[in-house]
Parts: C-alpha cells; structure tokens; sequence
C-alpha cells in the first residue's frame, strides 16, 4: 500500500501551516498528501440545539478539509490531495490514521515565551503513541524559514535548504532513526548535522578536581564513538555531507540551539512497554517544547 503524508487538520492557524509544510514534504518525497479532519462528537443534548444542529456540523466538518484542499491544490498544483473525514478523540483517531501513514504531521500552538513551542495534549497523545514518526510545525512555520537566505540576506524558498539536525544517543544508536533523519537531508539535497551531548560518568564528575586531561581524553572518546555509528551510513549515502558535533553538556540543550539554524529536527522516541503508560523522554521533551525548527519524532525499539 503506498504510504501518505497525512496533516491532522482542525482549521486553526497552527494546522494550517502543519498542511503547508506537509504538502511541501509530500513534493519532495513524491508521495499524495492526505488531510484528515477529526470530529469530536458533541453529546446529543448540545447536538441538537440550533447552533450545533446536525446540518450546521455536517457543513463545518466537510468544509473546513474541502477548502484547505482546494487552496493546497492551487499552491501545489500537481500533488495528489487526499481527503478523510473521521469521528472520535482527535488524539486516537489521529494515533491510528498514522499507522498507514509515511508520517504523521499535526501543528503545535506556535511559540511560548521562551522561543519554543506550546504543545497542546492532542499532539503530545500522538507523539507518544503513534507507530509513525510524527512532525510538529509551529503556526508561524513558512517555507523561507527552511532555506538559508539569500545573498541579500532576506528569506527565500529559492535558496538551498538549512541543515536537517539529528540529536543521538551514541550508546543506544538505533538504525530506524539514523535512516530517517540521512533520508530527511537527502531529499532536501542538505547536510546532516548529527549532535550529540556527553557527560562525564559519576564516579568522574563528583568529588574529584578538574582535570583537563581526562576531559580531553573523555572528549575525545565520544567524538570517535559517535564517528564509529554514522561511519557505515556515511557510505549508505554518500551524497550526504555529515557534520558531527560531539559535546559536553545536556543535549537537549546542544540540540535545541543546533534547530535554530534547521530546516528540521530529528529525535527519537524509545517504544517502551509500560502499566504507566507511553514516555516521550526528557531529551525529546525539552526539544518538542523549546526548538523553533519543525521536530520530527521517530519511534523505535
């Protein structure tokens, strides 16, 4: 079955610009773009009243995909644009909508006062449970914000894309993540910065002096271990220039800084089994909420 770039649309602002961006990736990866619009289902007492009566949601529910699909078409003339109609909690419905899905793309409520994104409950239930890699757009994302700028200086679309960043974990490297983030830059013809964070063991970072030999030594360890991960894909796909960037501190922080100079960021979420419930992992939660740069969420094992 061939997989679709599909947009959860509700007709807000933020999801309008998660359809842009997710139309524009449907472009690049050649694949149709499908919108789906979620109906949550009122309770019948307020179903019934005259505002809410059954036509007057009929009308809203098909008119809001309609017209977004139509405005895409004419931006995007050429691209397949798919419309579903679906009923349910938007956070479920979307969760399962993603499964046939290449990925999973839903807007977040554009940007906290701290430069960062404001993460609403529907997409943070889809974050961490949808077997798809899921993207989150902030509302004032347009395409120029993607692309270095031009000589003059001013945003363009036209100019070559910004670098796809990639956070990872040197000690638990996993290959689904690795391949979607080499997968993200060759299609957008850009580099791959990969950015890892590394702190010193415990038993070396209490009670002992500094001592800059051993954090060089230490320093030095990491950067050649996170070489060693990304040596077999460098080959996989040659045409991609890999920037590493190993460094000492938190990486949510390294790689929150990294996605002010992206196009998109690239982080994982480990699929645990749990009677607590889905985690999202603090790492991919501080970036989910502080990066200015679209993230995309890749689960894995």
């Amino acid at each position: 079955m061939l997989r679709t770039i599909t947009v959860g649309l509700d007709g807000s602002r933020e999801s309008g610009a998660a359809a842009e961006w997710a139309a524009r990736e449907a472009e690049l990866r050649e694949l149709p773009l499908k919108i789906v619009h979620v109906w949550e289902p009122v309770p019948e007492p307020m179903a019934q009243t005259p505002l809410l009566g059954a036509e007057t949601q009929q009308h809203w529910t098909e008119r809001i995909p309609r017209r977004a699909a139509e405005g895409i078409g004419l931006r995007h003339p050429g691209l397949e644009v798919i419309r579903e109609q679906l009923s349910g909690h938007p956070g479920d419905v979307l969760g399962e909508a993603a499964k046939s899905a290449e990925m999973l793309v839903l807007g977040s409520r554009g940007l906290s006062g701290i430069g960062g994104f404001m993460v609403g409950s529907v997409g943070l239930s889809a974050v961490a449970h949808a077997a798809r890699p899921v993207v989150l757009v902030r509302a004032p994302e347009v395409a120029a914000d993607e692309h270095e700028p031009d000589p003059a200086g001013l945003p363009s679309a036209a100019t070559p894309f910004l670098p796809v960043v990639l956070g990872l974990d040197v000690e638990h490297p996993d290959e689904t993540l690795i391949e979607f983030a080499f997968g993200a830059a060759g299609c957008r013809a850009t580099s791959l910065r990969v950015v890892h964070g590394w702190n010193p063991p415990p038993y070396y970072a209490y009670g002992m002096p500094a001592n800059p030999a051993l954090h060089e030594a230490l320093s030095l360890a990491d950067a050649e271990a996170l070489a060693g991960v990304l040596r077999p894909w460098r080959k996989r796909y040659p045409d991609v220039e890999v920037i590493e960037e190993s460094r000492y501190g938190s990486a949510a922080v390294h790689v929150v800084d990294a996605a002010r100079e992206a196009s998109l960021v690239v982080v994982g979420r480990r699929v645990r089994r749990s009677p607590f419930g889905a985690h999202i992992g603090p790492v991919t939660h501080a970036v989910l909420h502080h990066s200015t740069a679209p993230v995309a969420v890749v689960p894995h094992g």
